[in-house]
Order: structure tokens, then sequence, then C-alpha cells
């Protein structure tokens, strides 16, 4: 999942940049409102982080304001030093999703993150669900059945992508959007290795289950469940 953070102060900037990242976030830092603006309304991002005291034309406030106004919903999360009730509303009925004041607990920040990230019918508090595929969130765990399956950093924050997706074609720059930050220079094959890598771990090993993990010649990818054809019809 690819978040961007908007912050002016870069030693807090750069600390959440940090933690986010080490919990397998991908994640852009910006330190002012107008490029954070631009930022916010030209790439796709899965949730924004959001200072609401910012140099340039415009605060916090009315940043989100624009985001808004320009149809986009990514989910925001707004951080800033000014607690009060009527900063609260404010905040709030400028679009933000949630608003968390400084100082702040960054275990508390990562809750309220992955809170966001949610994306109901599809699942349901931490758990994350597709057939007998489990993800639970909090703990960053896989299990297909009753078996663990131990991914990396990255394999995780991919397949935690594709299940935001369960159903839909995702391309190779998508993937990569979302799941590398930026900075990174990532080839297309690389997308292809971490799906082998993927499909090696929870397709593969599971000969008696359905695939899960499909590909698109052409287009993309899509993480879905498709039945399985009888056996027993296909033998007459």
């Amino acid at each position: 999942m690819r978040i961007l953070v908007i912050e002016d102060e870069v030693k807090i900037a750069g600390a959440i940049k940090r933690g986010l990242e080490m919990k397998g976030y991908a994640v852009d830092m910006v330190h002012d409102a107008d490029t954070g603006l631009s930022y916010a309304c030209d790439a796709d991002y899965d949730l924004v982080i959001l200072d609401r005291m910012l140099p340039g034309s415009m605060d916090g406030v009315e940043l989100c304001r624009r985001v808004r106004d320009n149809g986009i919903s990514v989910p925001i999360l707004m951080l800033t030093a000014r607690g009060t009730i009527g900063d609260k509303i404010e905040g709030l009925n400028s679009g933000a999703d949630d608003y968390v004041v400084k100082p702040f607990s960054f275990d508390e920040l990562i809750a309220r993150v992955k809170a966001l990230l949610r994306r109901p019918p599809k699942h349901t508090g931490t758990i994350i669900k597709l057939d007998d595929l489990t993800v639970d969130t909090t703990n960053y765990s896989v299990k297909r059945g009753d078996k663990s399956i131990k991914l990396s950093q990255k394999e995780y924050a991919l397949l935690e992508y594709l299940l935001h997706r369960v159903g839909q074609v995702v391309t190779k720059d998508m993937i990569i959007a979302h799941v590398w930050d930026e900075d990174a220079e990532v080839l297309p094959n690389t997308v292809e290795v971490y799906i082998g890598y993927l499909r090696n771990k929870i397709d593969r090993v599971f000969p008696d289950r359905p695939a899960l993990i499909h590909t698109l010649r052409g287009f993309g990818y899509s993480l879905r469940l498709e039945a399985q054809p009888d056996k027993e019809a296909n033998k007459s």
C-alpha cells in the first residue's frame, strides 16, 4: 500500500516514513502544501497523512478541501498540534477521515492507518480473507487453511494490495505505484518475479486447492477465486 506524507517538519516526516516502511508500506514524502496538493491529485495513493500547518499558499485544511473538490476519495489522516474540539471539527469537515494530535504514539498512528486502509465488504476488522487464504493485518500473518505461510515484507505488501482489489485486474504499473515508493527503480520484470514468489507460496504448494493468482496476458493480474471443474464429470 502506498502512502503520501505531507509534513513540513523534516525530522518528523522522516521518522513517520521510516516507521511506515518498517511496517511494509511504500511511502512518498513532501514538505509543503503546493507540492503536497500536486502529489495527492496526480498520483494514486492508498492513504495521505497530512500536517495541518504547512508552508505554501494554503494550510492542510484548505489542501484537504481541494483534494475533495477534485473528486479524490483517498483516506486522509490529518496530523496537527492544534487539538481543540473546534480544530478537530474543522479538520474533519474539510474532508479528513481522521485527526491525530501531536505529540502522538507511533503505535496509535499505525493502528489508525490500518483502520483507514480497511475496505469493506471485502474484509471486516483486521482479517482479510479469500476462500481459505487468511491475512491478519495486525501481526502480518498469512495462512492458507491451517498452514502458515512466511512472506517477505515486499511479498506481504504485494499480497495485501491484491487483496484490497479482489476480482479487479491490476497492471504492473499499478503494482509498482502502490507497492514500491517513487524512489525505487523497479522494472516490470520485478513485478513478474514477485508474482512468481507469491504463486509459489500460496498456490503451487496447494495443488488440491484452486489457484488464486491469475495472469491476464497483455493486461495484468487478478486475485480471485474461480470455481474448479468437476473432476468426476470430466472423466465421463
